[in-house]
Parts: C-alpha cells; sequence; structure tokens
C-alpha cells in the first residue's frame, strides 16, 4: 500500500510540473481604457471632434444652399420654359453629387477623417502595444488579449505562432 502511494505521488507530481512547463500564460487588458486614460489621446479625440463638426456644418452649409435653390426653382417653375426647368433640375441635382462627394471625401471609410484620425491616434496606439509587448516580455506572459474592444489577440509569443507549419502543410512555402 505505501509503495502505491509512493508511485502515485511520484505519477501525480510528473504530471503536475509536465503541465506547469506546458502552461501558456495569458492576460487581458482594456485597451480602451488605457487610450481614454492617455492625455495625448484625449487631445487627438478632442481635435477630431472639432474637425468633423468643423465638416459636418460645412456639409450643412452646403445642403441649405441646395435647399434654398430647390426653392427659388420651385418658385419659378411656372415662369420658365421645359428647358430651363431641366437646366435648374440638372443643376441642383449636380449641386446634391457634389455634396454627397464631399461627404463621403470627409467621412468615408478611407475619408479625410479616417487618414487624420490615423495619423493622430495610430502612433499613440503603438506607444499603448509597444508598452504592452515589453510588460509581456518583462513578465513572461504568452497571449495578452483586449477584453474591451474587438482587437482580440493584441500580443502572442512567437513561439506559439505555428502559421510557418500550416504553409508547409499545405503546401505552401
Amino acid at each position: 500500500m505505501q509503495r502505491m502511494k509512493q508511485i502515485l505521488l511520484a505519477a501525480t507530481v510528473s504530471l503536475l510540473s509536465m503541465t506547469a512547463v506546458n502552461a501558456q500564460r495569458i492576460a487581458v487588458v482594456d485597451i480602451q481604457a488605457v487610450l481614454d486614460g492617455m492625455s495625448a489621446y484625449q487631445q487627438a479625440q478632442q481635435e477630431l471632434d472639432k474637425t468633423a463638426a468643423e465638416w459636418r456644418q460645412e456639409i450643412s452649409k452646403e445642403y441649405d444652399k441646395i435647399r434654398a435653390a430647390y426653392n427659388k426653382y420651385q418658385a419659378e417653375q411656372v415662369l420658365l420654359s421645359d428647358e430651363a426647368k431641366q437646366e435648374r433640375q440638372d443643376g441642383i441635382m449636380e449641386m446634391e453629387a457634389q455634396v454627397r462627394d464631399m461627404q463621403k471625401n470627409r467621412f468615408g471609410a478611407e475619408g479625410d477623417l479616417f487618414r487624420r484620425r490615423q495619423d493622430l491616434v495610430r502612433p499613440i496606439q503603438e506607444q499603448v502595444y509597444g508598452a504592452i509587448e515589453e510588460y509581456a516580455d518583462e513578465r513572461g506572459y504568452d497571449f495578452i488579449f483586449d477584453k474591451g474592444g474587438a482587437t482580440g489577440l493584441i500580443f502572442s509569443s512567437d513561439e506559439y505562432d505555428k502559421t510557418d507549419d500550416i504553409r508547409r502543410k499545405v503546401g505552401n512555402n
């Protein structure tokens, strides 16, 4: 019976030490909370908000001009020839198209606001990601996830990147 306990204890210790050797250290960070606490990020966000408000006001003024042109057309249309009516309608439609293009250029997926955000926020984000990587290296973390956003995995030890293995397996050297 004593011998059985020793074998069981040895097996348990062996299993625990194998598990400890293979265990990965994982942490979570709320990136948005970190960014929100940085004055540089707050300033960048305020600048972006101010710029966006100015651009929205500019676009709103252009829509006001379109409404004024349309109202003028409505009031004068009874006096206009068919050709003049069509010309005015085409002019109003062209104005609308230009304002929609302006709106897309300012606020679209690859628009001015997006590029401005990249210019202002990217260096701050890179600073945070650099700090996370440094922290992970110092503390021995293998994986760090963003718990607050859609980023997901924000750091992983190169040891766990098996991309090249899978490339070889599918014949994509």
